[in-house]
């Protein structure tokens, strides 16, 4: 137990009748000033009082309010599935337990199949939760406009055109498709080894058109409990709705769109739920106003027929490696903030670099700015570019086990 602490002693006056009337003044004078030190005193003690006191007042609040959120029930997040004449199919999130439930009737008129209700340990329905969309799909939505534009990519001018023409321009040219009296290209699908441009080209015309970017990997569409994958390429489409114009980009389709097999295990069925969804989305895009969609793979061999079919993907086009010209454009475009020596030539880095995508030529004129810098220099010459490609060879030989040769 804390003890209280002590006061000072408060002074007392001894006047000697004998005293002269100068010194019994002396003497009041010295007792004032020692009456002022222990007011001082008493004043400083008073302060820190008061701010004990309200340091306590604030924990006690703080442990009242801890305390109370402790008697109160956890609320868990669920949807209702189906209303009945015996109550509300419900299910919970995260664990996709359903069960049913009676609804209170201060909500019967309220709650409606596939609303967001909170729901007690005892599946209780206690209130209704506004329409959300998946946080995961807010997540991938990218702000404004990528900072990629068609003059940072080399070598693929065909590709441009053609992807131009399926997702540009009827958000730019709405109209003039409907003068002509046809349906532009519902989706367009980028297909070609890794590293040859496909991301950018997607980047590149959300550019052009000031379209809201959003970006997803098959990947991450494929979801551990039944359903929810589903949900979030519904959120995905419906979160692009409201911020149209968009574009929604999908990488890495052939995650979730390898052909069908005869597997029965859950994890496959859940992969073929979510790709039914997804389908049954695309199959509708049209109707979706100023609302394009890409998808890109590595893999186009994987592919079920079922997402290939006009209607779907209208656009199937191949991002090759690039040529010789191609590859010098793409040197070009990422040398152009380079200080380059005079005797350095593209065209002949170009010729050596056969077999090279446009993301290991970028790689590359890096390799190549870090030689220069390792030796103290501003200015990148031939002989560093030429390490440059000597280093890259020898990664792709220790990373595959054969000889790579770039001719």
């Amino acid at each position: 137990m804390s003890r209280s602490p002590s006061l000072p002693d408060r002074p007392t006056l001894d006047l000697d009748p004998e005293m002269s009337p100068s010194e019994r003044l002396a003497a009041l004078e010295e007792h004032y000033a020692k009456v002022l030190r222990v007011n001082d005193q008493l004043q400083q003690k008073i302060d820190a009082a008061r701010e004990k006191q309200r340091s306590l007042a604030e924990n006690v609040d703080t442990l009242e309010r801890e305390n109370q959120a402790l008697k109160t029930a956890s609320l868990y997040i669920a949807t209702a599935e189906e209303l009945t004449e015996d109550g509300v199919i419900v299910r919970q999130h995260g664990n996709n337990q359903e069960v049913l439930t009676e609804l209170p009737a201060g909500l019967a008129e309220e709650v409606e199949a596939g609303d967001r209700v909170a729901i007690n340990d005892s599946f209780n329905v206690k209130t209704t939760l506004s329409a959300e969309t998946d946080a995961r799909a807010q997540a991938m939505q990218i702000d404004g406009s990528p900072d990629v534009s068609y003059d940072d990519i080399g070598g693929l001018d065909e590709q441009i055109r053609e992807v131009r023409e399926a997702v540009e321009e009827p958000l730019l040219n709405a109209e003039q498709f409907r003068e002509v009296g046809i349906d532009p290209p519902s989706g367009v699908l980028l297909h070609g080894p890794p590293g040859t441009g496909k991301t950018m080209l997607a980047k590149a015309v959300a550019n052009q058109t000031d379209a809201t970017f959003i970006k997803m990997a098959g990947s991450e569409l494929v979801r551990k409990f039944i359903g929810e994958g589903a949900k979030l390429v519904r959120d995905l489409f419906e979160l692009a709705a409201e911020r149209e114009p968009a574009i929604i980009f999908i990488d890495e389709i052939d995650a979730l769109a390898s052909k069908r097999t005869d597997s029965k295990t859950s994890g496959d069925a859940e992969v073929q739920r979510t790709m039914m969804q997804l389908l049954s989305e695309m199959d509708g895009f049209d109707d979706r106003g100023e609302i394009r969609i890409i998808a890109a793979t590595n893999r186009f061999d994987m592919l079920d027929r079922a997402i290939l079919r006009p209607g779907r993907f209208d656009r199937l086009i191949e991002v090759p490696e690039p040529d010789a010209e191609g590859r010098e454009r793409i040197l070009e475009i990422h040398t152009r903030e380079m200080n380059l020596a005079d005797s350095v030539d593209l065209g002949d880095i170009a010729g050596e670099t056969e077999g090279m995508t446009g993301a290991e030529l970028e790689s590359l004129t890096t390799e190549a700015g870090m030689f220069a810098i390792r030796d103290s220099r501003t200015e990148v010459t031939e002989s560093d570019f030429q390490d440059a490609i000597e280093k890259i060879q020898e990664a792709e030989e220790d990373s595959v086990g054969t000889p790579v040769m770039f001719q």
